[in-house]
């Protein structure tokens, strides 16, 4: 799970008014002879008051790079995010289909400007009617809703850009939380407040990240009338892992000795199992985590190499935390005054016989490689479906451009870096899906944890029962208990099963689950990849190579052995010791699964003697060892997760679902849509299952109806749903509607899109506009759609209901009285009136094209 970037971030700012605050170490390059490694009891200085300054938040923003995920390894010059904040700043909150900035919700002064909002192009939707044009609205009415909105504090804008780096949309809901019913009314001054409360929470407790906040500290401030809104405010962002995380002693303290509630087997004591069990004990339930290895962490492993009683901690799995801004890894750390490494940007590259690569060609090499991949980024576009069945190696094959031999293997070593961000070879990459998490990636520093990440297990470990060495082969779930059989016949029972076990050991198939997992979820283990990277970690007398960066690269000769060695890491700074790790991406990874370590590593001191010696550097013999092999792994069988072609996001999703009724669930990298392939992804799916567990046990103790899976078909039905709505039957401002039969009384699925700048699509590309998650994470997070079905005739009314969006948005709710859900919430009763839809499209279109043929 080592998916690490090393895209061009500024540093964060050391403000001690700065809620993103962590202690990172920036080495000075300068000094050749500087030794990096913190103290790692170093408390860090962290701010009283997180938003005491909004212009110094709003400021850090403009300076974070957004990077580009999946382009990792090597510096370089993305998108500054400056733009993006732009369009957010003043944070408009979107409420109902209009746009209220902050500065018209709470003023630098904490009053509500009447001129701002009167001066607001589109308002909030009101209860007291509205004229058939949003933009001329009555002077009362303007002050009725001054009233309404609360002001909990002047500085909503930078709550709301701290909001933002939890995960959350600037200006809207998450589809989480409208699942959650955290308003009664999708849009609305509600949602605003709600809102507001939301974003201050977060704010408070991110102060002081050892401190448990509770939902009494803001009765002072939360008007009275909305209550209501801080308590599900504060039993969401609780329940989901948004706040009082971790392992501070004043969240440790919160683990219940007696549990209160049912039993839960946790099956990998990896981040997303002890995440989810550290939760679900403070939630009060009895947790057994059973572990197949001597060790907790999984993927993530640290190892200490010693040397004449002096130790070098080396991570042989998961080792960048990748963007500090809001990764819960960070908020750990800070939690245990824990220092981080910046990774620094320089990253020189070799030729194949040693000498540099002339920095021109450099430069113009890794040019042209970015615009190819953004070439392709629009190529893909135009080809519509089809790139779904395309790889992105065949792709970049066929549009790059012509290059002499050195340019050549400078290009295939951008390749090779691109199969190590992707632990994939590039054949098998999707060209459509490959990098949709890019528009989530975390902004911040890429950084080295001092002594490895080792050390974050172990604070997660402690107090958590694990039963190690206990290799699972069976889970048997049903209606009302589970049981999980381990090698050597020991059976666990419990109420609930959450299973974290990596993508390659479900591919594996060597867990038997009974009954059989649905099809759905196997079709997603088997559309999704799961690749693999292995290291050479190198422990040497002394730093030969000099402690002045961080990785350095070098050249192959031939396509096949690009990933072999292709990148070195420098431990030096963070390990204690002088350490180098050399990574093997690619084809190059396979093969090393089978090769000798001795003979790998007289390969790599072969490259680095190549490098040093000509400059009249010694390079010595190491001292220590070690080599991986994460794909004869039984218990990870590869390294993490990718979209293979024939894959797309989805699957991930599909891959979280519970099955059993809720008895069984899935965590790990590989269920988290927005961030695979990493650390925090696991963490922040451990968080997820706990709060979807808490749920079903709550609902099942109340003996409610439990709700099924929202639909069993659920990949088919969203990539379906997604394609009918490029080309609705009605289109009205902000609503689409799509229609099932002909007859007059047929279903209609009615879509909503919040937030956004809409904006008609190029008619070439029209149909065919398959990539709404590719864009950027700023504009990704103002638009989102909700959706309801409807009858027909409730469909064509609503389109002649006047007052624009918030009119018909009013007309909807109150006079149709409908729910406005998450795609995922349209449940199996929405599934016929999809498939009906395509099928009657695909039918014109077959009419279509046979009248083609003959005309």
């Amino acid at each position: 799970m080592d998916s690490s970037n090393q895209d061009s971030h500024t540093h964060i700012s050391d403000q001690h008014n700065n809620p993103f605050q962590l202690t990172i170490h920036v080495p000075d390059s300068s000094s050749p002879s500087g030794n990096g490694l913190q103290n790692p009891n170093l408390n860090p200085n962290f701010g009283e008051n997180p938003i005491s300054d909004a212009k110094t938040v709003h400021d850090h923003f403009r300076s974070v790079q957004v990077p580009k995920g999946k382009r990792c390894g090597r510096p370089r010059n993305p998108v500054s995010s400056l733009n993006q904040v732009r369009k957010i700043s003043p944070m408009s909150f979107n409420n109902g289909l209009s746009n209220v900035g902050v500065s018209s919700v709470a003023s630098t002064s904490g009053q509500v400007s009447k001129t701002q909002m009167e001066n607001s192009s589109n308002l909030i939707p009101k209860k007291h009617g509205s004229g058939s044009n949003s933009g001329n609205v009555p002077k009362k009415i303007v002050d009725d809703m001054s009233d309404e909105i609360i002001v909990i504090n002047k500085e909503a804008t930078a709550e709301a850009l701290i909001a933002l780096t939890a995960g959350f949309p600037a200006d809207s809901l998450t589809e989480e939380e409208i699942d959650y019913g955290v308003v009664s009314v999708v849009g609305g001054i509600e949602q605003v407040n709600y809102i507001l409360i939301r974003n201050h929470i977060i704010t408070r407790w991110r102060e002081n990240v050892s401190n448990w906040v509770t939902k009494e500290m803001f009765l002072d401030i939360v008007p009275k009338h909305c209550w209501g809104l801080l308590d599900t405010a504060y039993s969401y962002l609780v329940s989901h892992g948004y706040i009082n995380f971790g392992v501070a002693p004043a969240i440790k303290e919160r683990i219940l000795v007696e549990p209160k509630h049912s039993s839960v087997i946790v099956i990998g004591a990896g981040l997303a199992g002890l995440a989810a069990a550290r939760q679900l004990m403070t939630f009060g339930f009895k947790v057994t985590v059973v572990e197949g290895r001597k060790r907790a962490g999984g993927r993530v492993y640290t190892k200490k190499l010693d040397y004449k009683n002096r130790f070098a901690a080396v991570d042989l799995g998961g080792s960048v935390l990748t963007g500090t801004l809001g990764n819960p890894l960070g908020i750990l750390a800070r939690q245990l005054s824990f220092t981080l490494h910046k990774v620094r940007d320089k990253c020189p590259l070799y030729r194949v016989d040693g000498k540099p690569v002339d920095p021109d060609l450099d430069r113009r090499v890794e040019t042209s490689f970015n615009q190819l991949l953004d070439i392709l980024s629009k190529i893909r576009l135009s080809m519509g479906e089809v790139s779904q069945d395309v790889s992105l190696g065949a792709a970049l094959e066929t549009f790059r451009e012509a290059f002499n031999e050195e340019e050549m293997n400078l290009f295939n070593w951008h390749l090779a870096n691109l199969e190590y961000a992707n632990a994939s070879l590039l054949s098998k990459l999707s060209l459509a899906f490959w990098d949709q998490d890019d528009p989530y990636d975390m902004g911040g520093d890429h950084c080295f944890l001092p002594g490895g990440n080792g050390r974050l297990v172990q604070a997660l470990v402690e107090n958590v029962p694990i039963h190690y060495e206990k290799t699972v082969q069976s889970i048997r779930y049903g209606s009302d208990r589970v049981q999980v059989s381990v090698e050597g016949g020991q059976i666990y029972e419990g109420d609930m099963v959450l299973c974290t076990v990596p993508l390659g050991v479900l591919k594996n198939g060597s867990i038997k689950f009974i009954p059989e997992l649905p099809q759905r979820k196997l079709d997603a283990i088997n559309r999704l990849g799961f690749g693999l990277l292995n290291k050479v970690a190198l422990l040497f007398p002394h730093a030969f190579w000099g402690t002045d960066l961080d990785t350095f690269g070098h050249l192959s000769d031939h396509p096949s052995y690009r990933g072999e060695f292709f990148l070195f890491y420098s431990y030096a700074t963070v390990a204690g010791g002088p350490l180098l790790i050399a990574l093997v991406a690619g084809e190059a990874a396979y093969r090393f699964e089978i090769m000798d370590p001795t003979e790998a590593v007289r390969r790599v001191l072969r490259i680095l003697r190549g490098i040093y010696e000509p400059q009249g550097i010694e390079v010595p013999d190491p001292v220590q060892t070690v080599c991986t092999r994460w794909g004869s792994d039984p218990l990870s069988c590869g390294s993490y997760s990718n979209v293979a072609v024939g894959a797309s996001g989805d699957d991930y999703d599909i891959l979280a679902e519970n099955v059993g009724d809720g008895r069984l669930f899935f965590a790990g990298e590989a269920t988290n849509r927005r961030y695979p392939a990493t650390m925090h992804g696991a963490l922040l799916s451990g968080f997820r299952e706990a709060a979807n567990m808490a749920n079903y046990a709550r609902v099942r103790a109340s003996k409610l109806k439990l709700e099924k899976n929202p639909s069993q078909n659920a990949h088919t039905c969203a990539s379906i749903l997604a394609d009918l709505f490029r080309q609705p039957d009605v289109e009205f401002g902000s609503f689409a509607v799509l229609f099932g039969r002909k007859n007059a009384d047929s279903m209609a699925i009615l879509r909503v899109t919040f937030g956004g700048h809409r904006k008609k699509p190029d008619q070439q590309y029209s149909n065919k506009l398959l990539f709404e998650q590719l864009q950027s994470h700023f504009n990704q997070q103002q638009e989102f759609h909700v959706y309801t079905l409807l009858s027909k005739p409730q469909a064509l009314e609503l389109r002649e209901v006047r007052g624009g969006d918030e009119g018909r948005l009013n007309y909807l709710c109150e006079k149709v009285g409908v729910k406005l859900v998450g795609r995922k919430g349209l449940g199996p009763s929405a599934d016929s009136v999809i498939a009906s839809i395509k099928a009657q499209r695909s039918s014109r279109s077959q009419k279509s094209s046979s009248s083609g043929r003959w005309s």
